[in-house]
């Protein structure tokens, strides 16, 4: 699970959808279930890439909304307060780069070394060239990944999951609906929802 809380998502009470939208409306018509029926399987979605989101439902109402302002809150002011004295240097703004460990042949170092800039410059540079042209790529992948999550978690005793599967990274949209139409409304509504995103960007 992940401790994000993006701006839209989806709750689900079983097959049954509570809510979509802004996450602590969502997580409000979530925790009325929730209260009325302690054994309800309550889940909250990511609509951009279905991984499921971690509410604490303990309290009232407005407790559970407090919890998620306040984790956002922490997380936008992450690195906005410094401590005293530690002034910003002169010189070149930070601009968020991030050092991990890169593994290559000689010949690559070689290679990457000669290059304007050095090493790091170059990678950047090649990283950038590869996101733009895979660019329509991966939006179809992270879609397929994100219908994968939901579809899995939603629909895994459901008739025809497998062959659902299949079809949607075989970009057999028609077939695809075939076999979703009898599932539940719900589910299958947002599991079409989410396919129709990877369908769309197939690329020619």
């Amino acid at each position: 699970m992940t401790d994000l809380h993006p701006t839209n998502c989806t709750a689900f009470s079983g097959a049954k959808r509570i809510a979509c939208g802004d996450l602590r409306h969502v997580a409000r018509e979530a925790k009325a279930v929730w209260d009325r029926d302690r054994w309800a399987q309550v889940l909250i979605f990511d609509d951009a890439t279905s991984h499921l989101i971690e509410v604490d439902f303990r309290g009232t109402p407005e407790d559970v909304v407090r919890r998620i302002a306040e984790t956002g809150a922490g997380a936008a002011a992450d690195g906005a307060a410094r401590p005293e004295g530690d002034a910003r240097r002169p010189g070149r703004p930070k601009l968020g780069v991030v050092a991990r460990e890169v593994t290559l042949l000689p010949r690559h170092w070689d290679w990457l070394a000669s290059q304007p800039g050095g090493a790091s410059v170059a990678l950047r540079k090649l990283v950038e060239q590869a996101r733009l042209a895979n660019r329509g790529r991966d939006r179809r992948r992270m879609a397929q990944d994100s219908a994968y999550r939901f579809l899995s978690a939603m629909a895994g005793n459901e008739a025809g999951f497998e062959e659902a599967l299949r079809a949607l990274f075989a970009d057999r949209r028609e077939r695809f609906d075939r076999i979703v139409e009898p599932w539940p409304r719900d589910v299958r509504n947002h599991a079409k929802k989410l396919a129709a995103a990877a369908f769309a960007d197939k690329e020619g």
